[in-house]
């Protein structure tokens, strides 16, 4: 019974961090660039939730699975409008073309120091 009423305030409590990352996508929408968003944040925050999901699988855990598939429903709708709005070098001149969200997602997973600016 414990377990359970712990499970619901998981559930409630993922609620708010679900809304956190949709607060963050509105505002970068209001502002309309992602110019000082972190991509190392959201990359870190969706490896942490991937990794509690497989955890809950392992465990037959639902709480824990139903509070991470929530978490990476938004932080995927913040990824997307952090890489819709995220600060390219050449944006705005004739024959601007976004790289692919692949190749977005390899560059913020490397260093400022040897990744090639987007």
């Amino acid at each position: 019974m414990i377990k359970d009423i712990i499970g619901f305030l998981l559930i409630i409590t993922s609620v708010f961090d679900a809304l956190k990352y949709i607060w963050n996508a509105k505002a970068i929408i209001r502002v309309g660039t992602a110019k000082g968003h972190s991509r190392k944040f959201i990359n870190a925050a969706i490896l942490n939730d991937i990794t509690k999901l497989t955890y809950g699988i392992i465990i037959s855990d639902l709480f824990i699975i139903l509070s991470s598939i929530l978490a990476l429903i938004t932080m995927g709708y913040l990824f997307y409008i952090i890489y819709r709005f995220y600060p390219y070098k050449k944006r705005g001149l004739i024959n601007f073309k976004k790289p692919s969200i692949f190749l977005y997602f390899l560059n913020s997973l490397l260093p400022n120091r040897i990744r090639k600016r987007l």
